[in-house]
């Protein structure tokens, strides 16, 4: 998106935000036609922004305008971790903040850290696409170095993920657990709903310093017409709390408790976080199905293994570890 309709689509929202108005009004303020108006509501509808219209009394917001901002972002993180904040910036419209991260350099220290009020091509793993519909949910990446080579990354979405869940957890929301490898879900009953992901890309030296970009999307409110299309049970913030904190309250808690135990990962590895991901394992015990690259199997999981494999025990009672795939619950 250009800057400049990026910065029309602010304005027009913000404008929106004040109360209902006119579309005759809009066009003045705007030095727009009113076709040119409509076309612009037309795509912040499709964007995912609710926009009601109504005969005299013009268009107006479905739901309150939570927009980020990083100053505010920021001013909520304790001192003791604004050193490590190499960067923090909110973009309006981006492809993907991983794939953004992942075109420029990491930080020489510290962390980067990009937001996006919209993607246009969000991914999860092995590609699959993300929604992410406008000023809806949270969309960050952060990019950082990490000594000891590419091998020490095998654990990192883990640890993301333990961060994360701790995060959200403090904020009230005890329902959320860590669905190996990368989600964050709500444990539902017998069933497990997805709240959220991590996507951890990058690169590097086998030997020497490796840099990862650590994706995060979370559902904070879904559009309707965004959550339609979901293909798998998915939940929101919005609807675990009949008060949920802000999009930026949000991220200061990501924040809050990812950098300290990326700190803690460079420096002592997966081992201090196996047994705070055990109490957020929503698999353990669990029936499930494991899709591997050229196999389906039933297994029950028992939790993860020393490396953040998945230890699993089959049918016939063996224990076997789970490497990579993708695993569901059975119903």
């Amino acid at each position: 998106m250009r800057a400049g309709d990026a910065h029309h689509e602010r304005d027009l929202l913000q404008r929106l935000a004040n109360g209902p108005v006119g579309g005759d009004i809009l066009a003045r303020e705007a030095g727009l036609t009113r076709a040119a108006v409509w076309k612009r509501i037309d795509a912040l509808r499709e964007a995912g922004i609710a926009i009601a219209a109504a005969p005299g009394r013009g268009y107006r917001l479905e739901q309150p305008l939570d927009l980020l901002d990083a100053g505010a972002i920021r001013s909520a993180l304790p001192a003791s971790l604004q050193d490590g904040l190499a960067g923090l910036e909110v973009a309006w419209s981006l492809d993907s903040t991983n794939s953004e991260l992942l075109r420029r350099d990491a930080p020489p220290r510290g962390c980067t850290i990009l937001l996006a009020e919209r993607q246009t091509g969000g991914r999860g793993r092995r590609g699959r696409a993300w929604a992410s519909p406008l000023a809806a949910h949270v969309y960050l990446s952060l990019a950082r170095r990490f000594e000891g080579g590419l091998a020490r990354l095998g654990g990192l979405s883990l640890v993301a993920g333990v961060a994360a869940c701790e995060a959200l957890r403090g904020l009230g929301v005890s329902e959320v657990g860590l669905k190996w490898p990368n989600d964050l879900v709500v444990i539902d009953g017998d069933g497990l709903r997805k709240l959220g992901g991590l996507l951890v890309e990058g690169g590097g030296e086998v030997a020497g310093a490796a840099r990862a970009v650590i994706g995060i999307g979370l559902n904070v409110r879904m559009p309707p017409q965004a959550g339609d299309v979901i293909d798998q049970p998915w939940a929101e913030l919005a609807g675990l709390s009949t008060h949920p904190p802000s999009r930026n309250a949000v991220v200061a808690a990501l924040l809050a408790r990812l950098l300290p135990a990326l700190d803690d990962f460079d420096a002592h590895g997966l081992a201090p976080f196996l047994p705070r991901y055990a109490a957020l394992d929503a698999l353990a015990g669990r029936e499930i199905t494991v899709h591997a690259a050229t196999t389906t199997w039933t297994a029950t999981a028992l939790g993860i293994a020393d490396d953040g494999a998945l230890r699993v025990r089959d049918a016939a009672g063996a224990e076997h570890l789970v490497h990579a795939g993708d695993v569901s619950v059975r119903a």
